[in-house]
């Protein structure tokens, strides 16, 4: 397979790439390089994969690029995107131009490409808004689906909230209709919480490698709300395994939308239980400021992923004690001075 896989110098592109490079496929790595840490991951790659990691500095927004890079692609994994709602608010115009316009651009260079490539669009849970029609119960230390023991189906109404949400909702619906109406093999996955190696975390994005990072490196967090507010988590590397499958299996999978995270069985609230593993594991616990709820936060959000477990045969393998535990001994391979001290200073400066 001839992979493009935009942002693919960021967490997931830098995991995902491994995974292609490792198992003998050409990967183009289309990524702007603008968020702190991904020189890292690209580091990290060539010396995995020495010239075998092909990287294209560029941006999504420039249609030309986007169609050179994509010459030849058999599959294109778009993950590019301006991921943080705070910043959404503060340049929609700048959001909307990097997910929205950026993914039309995508869409219409695989669309005039002969034969066209499967395109795998990573979404979000924030398509769905607030979730205040959903039922929820307050716990000693977590929110709960009063009837919902599944989690959020791909039935769930949407509901696009933010600049962010709109941008990226705007993005998945072009992708499922560019199927219905050019024919073009497109998959969307509508994301939870993705977690694992390469992630440099911070308050608002990637919450779970932020928290372990400030824990590491005695730093501050903020908890927004009263810390009981409950996400599904998955290890990048289940994720990699379930993007493969989709586009492997192209037939079943294109024109559908999945929800992508843990499911019921990895969640967390993000800090009156999710601190207790961070304790254990760390044994540190880092600062802690409170804030108020910020506008649009789910006080609960967990994927039905039955969809995806049924089609591919696929089940997330590893649980949050032990996908954290993989991201500590990551981190430490280098000891102090190498890896974790570069992700410590990496995330002291980005947040």
């Amino acid at each position: 397979m001839r992979a493009l896989v935009t942002g693919g110098i960021g967490f997931i592109g830098t995991n995902l790439a491994n995974r292609l490079l490792r198992d003998g496929h050409e990967v183009t790595l289309f990524d702007n390089a603008s968020r702190k840490g991904v020189q890292n991951n690209l580091d990290w790659l060539r010396e995995q994969h020495r010239d075998r990691a092909r990287f294209i500095l560029g941006d999504v927004r420039d249609t030309v690029a986007i169609e050179m890079a994509m010459k030849g692609a058999d599959a294109v994994f778009h993950l590019a995107a301006q991921v943080a709602v705070t910043t959404s608010v503060v340049n929609p115009s700048e959001d909307f131009s990097i997910n929205a316009q950026g993914t039309l651009n995508i869409l219409e260079a695989a669309r005039r490409q002969n034969p066209k490539p499967v395109v795998l669009y990573t979404s979000t849970n924030k398509v769905y808004g607030g979730l205040e029609h959903v039922r929820v119960v307050e716990r000693p230390s977590r929110y709960e689906f009063e009837d919902l023991n599944e989690g959020i189906a791909e039935t769930c109404p949407l509901d696009f909230h933010s600049p962010y949400g709109c941008s990226k909702g705007a993005a998945d619906q072009y992708v499922r209709d560019y199927h219905r109406i050019y024919g073009l093999p497109s998959i969307v996955f509508r994301m939870s919480c993705i977690y694992g190696p390469h992630q440099f975390g911070n308050e608002d994005q990637g919450w779970v490698a932020h928290f372990v990072l400030a824990a590491l490196g005695e730093g501050r967090i903020t908890i927004y709300g009263n810390g009981k507010q409950v996400r599904d988590v998955l290890y990048v590397e289940d994720l990699v395994e379930l993007m493969l499958r989709a586009v492997d299996q192209k037939r079943r999978s294109a024109g559908q939308i999945y929800n992508v995270g843990g499911g019921p069985s990895n969640t967390t609230s993000i800090w009156l239980e999710f601190r207790e593993i961070l304790s254990k594991l760390t044994g540190k616990i880092p600062a802690i400021d409170h804030g108020e709820f910020r506008p649009g936060d789910q006080s609960i959000y967990v994927s039905d992923i039955r969809k995806a477990c049924a089609q591919f045969a696929w089940s997330p393998k590893v649980g949050l004690v032990e996908g954290v535990g993989r991201m500590l001994d990551e981190w430490g391979a280098g000891g102090t001075s190498g890896r974790l001290k570069t992700a410590a200073q990496t995330h002291l400066t980005s947040s």
